[in-house]
């Protein structure tokens, strides 16, 4: 009998990207101040995960789909399409975030001033609840990165903590 794992595809997200997967598939990435946002409906079948780096697009920057993964925003809203496109029902969708760690040092001067991370998870608590979907699960801020693999066969997230 084959490992479980095996027998699904292996994909590995970069800074900047997001995939839906429409067949069982293992999303992988390592966050540290970036945020990941999961998607899946267990009714469709399918999954997605987005590595985003910066908490907003810039308004009318007119920033083109290969780009725009990069943003909080953008990226959770196209995906929130897509999804759309193939029939998911919002209520039905799990959604979870991770991410958004303080991992570089910041000077007691600095200090005050939000961190990338902590606006990268406000961004996606805000986006994920404008858009009509509930957060079932999160892990966010901290001093470490994450390393998160999303199985869309079964909607699990295993996390690990990164030194």
């Amino acid at each position: 009998m084959l490992d479980l794992e095996e027998e699904l595809s292996d994909i590995y997200l970069l800074p900047g990207e997001a995939h839906l997967a429409r067949k069982p598939t293992i999303i992988r990435t390592i966050l540290g101040s970036c945020v990941g946002v999961t998607f899946w409906s267990q009714r469709l079948g399918i999954g997605a995960l987005t590595h985003s780096l910066l908490p907003r697009c810039p308004p009318g920057s007119g920033v083109r789909l290969g780009d725009g993964h990069r943003y909080v925003d953008f990226a959770i809203r196209d995906l929130a399409q897509q999804l759309d496109g193939l029939g998911a029902q919002r209520s039905e969708v799990q959604v979870k975030i991770f991410g958004g760690g303080d991992v570089l040092l910041v000077s007691d001067a600095a200090s005050s001033i939000p961190t990338v991370g902590k606006q990268n998870c406000e961004a996606a608590i805000d986006v994920v609840r404008a858009e009509g979907y509930s957060v079932v699960a999160s892990s966010l801020g901290g001093k470490r990165g994450r390393n998160i693999q999303f199985n869309t066969k079964t909607g699990e997230v295993l996390l690990r903590w990164l030194d």
